[in-house]
């Protein structure tokens, strides 16, 4: 054999084992290509292709540039020309657990009468055993119908305890069985954060407001039983499927009931495999347990920051009430009394100032970030007071990431204070409740038209420099991002100023919300391939029709998780 050509084909056997090694070395496990890719990277703010490999984007760029990671073993997903790839998108508030749940399953119209909701409940007198749980009623009808509520439900069944929740879920209606258990009698004091409403003798009358209501709940709920946890577990799992068909891969359980024994429920669902989205758990802090120290070294126990797909890492506390019952927390009156004699009438405080101040401050030092119910312009006050407080005792070192959920009345006292503090301002309006043109006229009633013009102050807080994400707090409101998304640019006043400051709110801003910004949040090469593919270009949508907005597919960890069939 001629030495020269021995020589090229050698030379052409070792190339092609380099190329192919390359090629092999290089191989994603999933491109996805030819569709619009918007990272929320500065840096690179679009592309057009993207490669996962090992649940980690390995290429962020072009069509061209991709074609080197595709290999025998990739899965090459080629997107129409109109879809778009967004970072997986977060919510940081929502009751997915709770949602899910068929224990309270006593529903009544809270449009209809207290008579249609008496003959509903009787019709439920025969289901179920211990507790009569239900859901739906309004408060005010009840207060203005006259009649003795106790009483009323006292004629169905005074031998079994009754407890429906209103429709906010922020009073529950009980019968005297209830009241027993629960030791609320004429002598009784109101729990922290709560009220018993009483008739002219003193005796409770069965409306019980805020945590009053909550514990007519803990009790008929705690030491579940095997059937009832299975129950809650087959429940969390039906709610992870409605959050991966709305694209959501990363989400809060805003309010976790330990002593339900909800955290053995998540942990299953970690255990067997069934999270499809990465989970934040916010433990409830009960305000009625007046022994602070105690709960704090019990929470403390519950701290689990050792998994990114599930971490308990946060506390869900609540400053206020809600303002449509009068308990949210306002610096000025209410401009109406609606009789549910409350000591005042600027709402009420599930934890004083002084005393959020310390569990803060106690709890911060854990590793713990609050996520912190504040809806009044008080509650906001005091909530921020309260985190400046525990920054005075534990110094500028912690690296905090606490949050003031809802926000809808704001000080502009108070604006700056959220940048200042490094506190991140959440907000909830995909409910159409919260659209400016549909506010009720009992809550203007209440509130007047000059502070429910400012419900919600997005624009204010954006421009004050806060942090800023957005939420659903479902099953308040619905699950939809891109629901919120429209109604976030369609505020009038108090709109967002476009569509990247609201994806910012639902993908980066929430990142770092559930300290995860380093993780996921944006599309860049070395961030784990959370994503959300829909089926159109936002930017060339409509605003009015984003909430139109079709989920093409969900991929959280580079796996896919929900694909539209």
């Amino acid at each position: 054999m001629n030495p020269s050509k021995s020589n090229l084909f050698a030379g052409l056997i070792a190339a092609a084992a380099i190329s192919f090694s390359t090629l092999a070395l290089s191989a994603a496990d999933t491109v996805i290509r030819y569709g619009k890719i918007y990272t929320m990277d500065p840096a690179k703010p679009w592309a057009d292709a993207v490669a996962i490999d090992n649940g980690e984007i390995v290429f962020v760029g072009s069509n061209n540039g991709v074609r080197k990671f595709i290999g025998n073993r990739t899965n090459v997903i080629n997107l129409y020309s109109n879809d778009m790839v967004l970072p997986g998108l977060h919510d940081v508030h929502m009751h997915p657990l709770e949602q899910g749940s068929d224990v309270v399953n006593c529903i009544v119209d809270g449009k209809k009468s207290v008579d249609n909701w008496l003959t509903a409940i009787g019709q439920c007198a025969n289901t179920g055993s211990d507790w009569l749980l239900g859901y739906g009623f309004n408060i005010s009808a009840l207060v203005e119908d006259g009649r003795n509520p106790a009483a009323a439900l006292d004629a169905i069944s005074s031998t079994r305890p009754i407890a429906i929740m209103e429709q906010t879920s922020h009073a529950v209606w009980v019968n005297s069985r209830a009241l027993e258990l629960l030791g609320f009698d004429a002598g009784a004091e109101n729990p922290a954060g709560g009220h018993i409403g009483r008739l002219g003798n003193g005796e409770p009358n069965g409306i019980l407001m805020d945590t009053a209501g909550d514990m007519a709940f803990h009790l008929a709920l705690t030491n579940p039983t095997s059937a009832q946890k299975n129950a809650d577990y087959q429940g969390l799992l039906w709610s992870l499927k409605q959050i991966r068909k709305n694209g959501l891969t990363s989400i809060m359980n805003a309010r976790v009931y330990w002593k339900r024994e909800y955290l053995d429920v998540w942990y299953k669902a970690r255990n067997q495999g069934k999270l499809t989205a990465r989970t934040t758990l916010g433990l409830w802090y009960y305000p009625e347990d007046t022994n602070d120290d105690q709960q704090i070294a019990e929470l403390t126990q519950m701290f689990d920051d050792s998994d990114p797909m599930m971490r308990v890492n946060q506390i869900k506390m609540y400053d206020d009430g809600i303002s449509i019952n009068t308990t949210a927390a306002m610096k000025q009156p209410y401009l109406k009394d609606l009789g549910y004699g409350l000591a005042s009438n600027k709402g009420l405080n599930y934890l004083q100032e002084s005393r959020m101040g310390y569990v803060i401050s106690e709890l911060e030092k854990v590793g713990f970030d609050m996520t912190i119910h504040a809806i009044g312009d008080r509650g906001v006050h005091e909530a921020l007071n309260a985190i400046e407080y525990a920054q005075s005792v534990n110094g500028n070192n912690l690296d905090r990431r606490h949050r003031l959920t809802h926000v809808e009345h704001v000080d502009t006292a108070d604006m700056a204070r959220f940048d200042a503090l490094d506190v991140i301002a959440d907000a909830q309006v995909a409910g159409d409740w919260s659209n400016p043109q549909n506010h009720s006229a009992a809550e203007i009633e209440l509130l007047g038209h000059a502070r429910m013009d400012r419900l919600f102050p997005l624009k204010d807080l954006h421009n004050a420099n806060a942090t800023l994400t957005l939420s659903s707090d479902w099953g308040v409101s619905t699950l939809n991002p891109f629901v919120a998304m429209e109604h976030a640019l369609t505020r009038g006043d108090q709109s967002l100023p476009n569509l990247h400051t609201v994806l910012e709110a639902y993908t980066i801003n929430a990142a770092y919300a559930l300290r995860q910004e380093n993780l996921v949040g944006s599309i860049k090469v070395g961030k784990r391939a959370d994503l959300t593919i829909v089926d159109r270009n936002l930017f060339n949508t409509a605003v009015k029709n984003l909430s139109d907005t079709k989920v093409v597919m969900t991929v959280v960890d580079g796996k896919i998780v929900y694909e539209l069939k």
